[in-house]
């Protein structure tokens, strides 16, 4: 049960300090200094990954994101039912994250936006939208398993590689959908938001699982090759 727990604490920060990022500090206007943009954010979604890697990685594994999770059952790094309470207790962190972001922008005044982080894209572009949430997951579960594997991996440093890969996924994504590339991420804030951000929020859990299978896939197909 402690795995669990720490993927939900795991994902509840990424969420609050990552969507947090964006809701205060994205756009942010009238205060000096208070607007992070899109490299702000970016690196906030980054450092989140990078500060809880070194934090529960050693509980857990710091998925913290049900398309990672996919891709390690898919690599034969863990069961099913530890896949399915990992995604369980990351949605319900990730709600919980986005629960806290709600208060603090229902109690108080701040400048920048009032969404609570959640991931749309615009009319007419959806095609755009699922292409890049299925390659960014890819890309960023690619290097997941491929800098924790126990023979080829990165070793303690898997950590930094994985929140940076975060970061550069995000500094292309931010733009064209505000970048997913992870399920409970999106559920979170779109159950808070609603509207557009609950009718799209199939995109956002279908396109980063189908990015997480394929990166396995090719991972796996790596590591034969290999042998």
């Amino acid at each position: 049960m402690k795995k669990y727990i720490a993927e939900m604490l795991g994902t509840m920060v990424l969420v609050l300090l990552g969507c947090g990022s964006a809701v205060f500090a994205g756009n942010a206007v009238g205060m000096v200094g208070a607007g992070v943009g899109t490299l702000g954010v970016a690196f906030a979604f980054g450092l989140s990954v990078v500060v809880m890697a070194y934090t529960i990685g050693g509980i857990s594994g710091c998925h913290i994101n049900p398309a990672i999770s996919l891709g390690v059952f898919l690599s034969g790094r863990m069961t099913g039912k530890d896949m399915a309470m990992y995604i369980l207790f990351q949605i319900i962190g990730a709600i919980l994250g986005s629960a806290i972001l709600y208060a603090l922008v229902s109690t108080g005044s701040h400048a920048g936006p009032t969404a609570t982080g959640a991931n749309v894209y615009k009319a007419g572009e959806l095609a755009q939208a699922f292409i890049a949430e299925v390659v960014l997951t890819y890309v960023f579960v690619f290097v997941v398993l491929g800098t924790t594997d126990n023979e080829k991996g990165a070793g303690n440093f898997a950590g930094l590689a994985i929140g940076l890969s975060l970061t550069l996924v995000h500094i292309i994504g931010i733009p064209i959908t505000g970048t997913s590339v992870n399920p409970a991420r999106s559920i979170g804030p779109a159950l808070f938001e609603g509207g557009i951000a609950l009718q799209q929020l199939w995109l956002f859990i279908a396109a980063p699982l189908i990015g997480g299978a394929l990166s396995a896939l090719c991972w796996n197909s790596l590591c034969k090759n290999n042998k």
